[in-house]
């Protein structure tokens, strides 16, 4: 950003400085930026010289907005913002539980930080923060302005306006400008796309789910198949059994027949021998 030409102001070097002033620890931060506005000339120097010494809440989240862990965090709800059109309600809750636990730790991270800067946050101080971090962790505009460190108040989730900002920050006020009609565009598009990729990614889990069924349905039809295969090959076995049972059956009855012929013959011969020997016997006996 080059110079205001209202002014004279070279925006970018004021927000530089103002950047660097305002993340020393508060006792040092009158003498430094006197000193630094007496090396400057003009507009810059008047525009030093004038900036406010931030509360302890707003420096101690200045100090975090230089920390990897909160820019990590920053990235992360970015996209979290983007994705949040396709998740359901329950997804939607435990990603509120997540964010509510990550801004706590933020917070507590800044605490860290202005600590070892021999300065403890009073409670107030850490609610400050806390609200602060909430604010740009769920608000883009709130993100970019903790992000460039030159906060002089803390902000508040929803108080992200031009005014409330220009109050809160030290120089230009990052993420403020209005969207365009190319950005509203681009928007369109992105949910577009969004839509689109959800609507891929439940494409593939029914394909995924068809393919797991298939081969469930599969598997049993295999285990099935073998089950009646050796169904089968036990038919024929106790159909070859039945027939060989069949035959030595008809040839038990043969021979029973074969028998009681014989012993009907048997009785009849002696019958007759038994009336030849009533025939034969004396008479006067």
């Amino acid at each position: 950003m080059g110079a205001d030409g209202a002014s004279g102001l070279d925006v970018a070097a004021f927000d530089a400085a103002a950047a660097e002033l305002l993340i020393l620890p508060p006792a040092e931060f009158t003498r430094a930026r006197n000193d630094r506005a007496a090396a400057a000339t003009g507009a810059l120097a008047r525009s030093i010289r004038g900036l406010r010494k931030p509360t302890v809440a707003a420096w101690a989240v200045n100090l975090l907005s230089h920390d990897a862990a909160f820019r990590d965090a920053l990235e992360l709800s970015g996209a979290l913002r983007e994705a949040q059109d396709d998740l359901d309600a329950a997804e939607l809750a435990r990603l509120g539980k997540q964010r509510r636990a990550l801004v706590a730790a933020l917070a507590r991270r800044a605490a860290d930080l202005a600590r070892q800067a021999d300065v403890a946050l009073a409670a107030g101080a850490r609610d400050e923060v806390e609200r602060t971090v909430n604010a740009a962790i769920v608000d883009p505009v709130a993100g970019a302005v903790v992000a460039a460190g030159r906060l002089i108040r803390p902000l508040d989730p929803g108080a992200v306006g031009p005014e409330d900002l220009a109050e809160r920050v030290a120089g230009s006020v990052p993420g403020a400008v209005e969207p365009s009609a190319p950005a509203r565009d681009d928007l369109a598009e992105r949910r577009a796309r969004r839509e689109a990729e959800k609507r891929r990614r439940e494409a593939e889990r029914a394909a995924s789910e068809a393919r797991r069924e298939l081969a469930r349905v599969a598997d049993k039809t295999a285990t099935a198949r073998e089950r009646a295969d050796r169904l089968h090959e036990r038919v024929d076995d106790l159909r070859r059994d039945l027939a060989r049972v069949v035959d030595e059956a008809e040839a038990a009855d043969a021979a029973v027949a074969a028998l009681e012929r014989r012993e009907r013959e048997a009785r009849d011969a002696l019958s007759a021998a038994e009336r030849k020997v009533s025939d034969a016997a004396p008479r006067g006996e």
